[in-house]
């Protein structure tokens, strides 16, 4: 390979100056777990306290061990090789490195799984980018920034940000050396209310990252959501040289509250243009390099809608397509979500069959009854319970000003009183019911469900697959 990657104006060049367009997925669900992902309720700190009350510690920390060690190994990067993708963003969580009772302390095990994935991509000439998908104390008020709450704590506390300035600089002096990691993603999906102290967090980890690691490039989510550049300053090309901007470009057309079937009508297609262009515009008045690092639908599953599914799915694939055909005008660089899961998002998902998938088959359909999950959830079901308190509330709160809490419009009334009262209430109440599951079980048993997550007992999303290697295949992939 021709040294470190860098941007330049508003490419991505390899050592020589070739341009590269990084064309992957991201590894969600993995080093930060999260609900929709790995089939549990709540966030991943609820069930790892959960699962060691019921097990005990010593247990508890086998099974997700050997969760780590299963849900991606070798036999995932030379798949994920074989389709021609060249990228894997690899969601990670702080609380692999240090301790909230321990903190700016190293945890010796911080690395391991995460060097073997590095590993296992170099190996099959994939790059990674380490995205910090949880920050101390929460970025956001989303379920993935495993904090329990929707108050982005992050932003009040400044010691929570001392912590993950810290972070990233013990990060990039273990990986300085690493030609195969394409650069760090500091931050997913930021949601500053002030956007000030997003501007300030990035001169701090710039220079924190910079002063032991001068050659990888960072990858900056926008605001709000990877939305919003708004905040940024207009000096960002000399402020943070080498640094490309993230947005998140998904498309309310590939997911169950689209507010009509996709059929790419030339009205469609404008506002799917539309909503892509508005992310990016800022960057593009600057000449600034563009990354899309997360997009993509979500999937009808037979178990929930039957023999709809195949209607559905062909619809969200032609999203996938449209999407793509616009990113492919724009040499754009991308990380669809999402590599593996239980089967709503993934290119590949854990088979029905195997244990993990048969011991949670009942409280799986309850989760989808109840619309726990707030990704993609579809809340036909329990539609005339929300309802009424978001009614509740707008006819209490007239003035429409009043009901655009920040992180409007990411959260609208219902899209709060969603991720409040179904994901984080409900949620937590079935925690316990998640980890009683495992009782009594012995190491032997853990490992057998542990080893579902293995790509051998894994299914492919055949029509995502295929999409994606067509387009990996097109003029300028590298």
């Amino acid at each position: 390979m021709a040294g470190y990657l860098r941007v330049d104006k508003n490419r991505i060049v390899d050592g020589e100056g070739k341009e590269v367009i990084l064309r992957g997925a991201g590894l969600g669900g993995w080093m930060t777990m999260e609900n929709f992902i790995s089939g549990y309720p709540g966030c991943e700190f609820q069930i790892r306290a959960a699962l060691a009350e019921v097990l005990g510690t010593q247990k508890s920390e086998f099974f997700f061990d050997k969760f780590l060690e299963n849900f991606f190994a070798e036999p995932d990067a030379a798949f994920f090789k074989s389709l021609g993708l060249n990228c894997i963003r690899i969601a990670v969580n702080y609380r692999h490195f240090e301790d909230n009772m321990n903190p700016r302390v190293l945890k010796p095990e911080g690395f391991k799984h995460l060097d073997r994935a590095v590993a296992a991509c170099a190996k099959h000439g994939i790059y990674t980018i380490i995205d910090m998908h949880t920050a101390p104390g929460g970025q956001n008020g989303g379920w993935h920034s495993d904090a329990g709450t929707h108050i982005a704590n992050f932003w009040i506390h400044k010691d929570f940000q001392d912590r993950l300035v810290w972070l990233w600089a013990e990060i990039a002096k273990h990986y300085k050396d690493e030609k195969w990691i394409a650069g760090y993603n500091p931050m997913n999906e930021p949601s500053d209310p002030k956007h000030s102290g997003l501007v300030n967090f990035y001169d701090r980890v710039y220079a924190a990252i910079a002063a032991v690691d001068p050659n990888h490039m960072l990858f900056l989510d926008g605001n709000t959501y990877a939305t919003d550049f708004s905040g940024f300053p207009d000096d960002a090309a000399t402020r943070w040289p080498n640094a490309a901007y993230a947005i998140h470009d998904y498309s309310l057309y590939g997911f169950p509250a689209s507010p009509e079937p996709y059929a790419r009508t030339e009205e469609q297609r404008r506002r799917m243009r539309r909503s892509y262009e508005k992310k990016r515009e800022w960057m593009d008045q600057r000449g600034l390099c563009v990354w899309n690092g997360e997009w993509g639908p979500v999937y009808a599953r037979k178990e929930y809608e039957g023999d709809a599914m195949d209607e559905i799915n062909e619809r969200r694939y032609n999203v996938l397509k449209d999407q793509l055909e616009l990113y492919a005008k724009d040499r754009l660089s991308w990380s669809i979500w999402l590599y593996k899961d239980i089967g709503f998002q993934g290119m590949v998902y854990v088979s029905q069959d195997t244990p993990y998938m048969q011991l949670f088959k009942d409280l799986l359909q309850k989760k989808y009854r109840l619309a726990v999950d707030s990704w993609g959830g579809d809340d036909k079901f329990v539609r005339g319970i929300y309802g009424p308190i978001v009614k509740l509330i707008e006819d209490n709160v007239p003035n429409e000003e009043h009901r655009k809490l920040y992180p409007y419009p990411v959260w609208t009334v219902e899209g709060r009183v969603a991720r409040i009262a179904r994901n984080t209430l409900i949620g937590e109440f079935l925690v316990m019911e998640w980890a009683e599951h495992f009782r009594g079980m012995s190491e032997e048993q853990l490992e057998r469900i542990a080893e579902s997550f293995k790509f051998e007992n894994c299914m492919k999303r055949e029509g995502l697959n295929k999409v994606l290697r067509e387009h990996a295949q097109s003029t300028g992939s590298s």
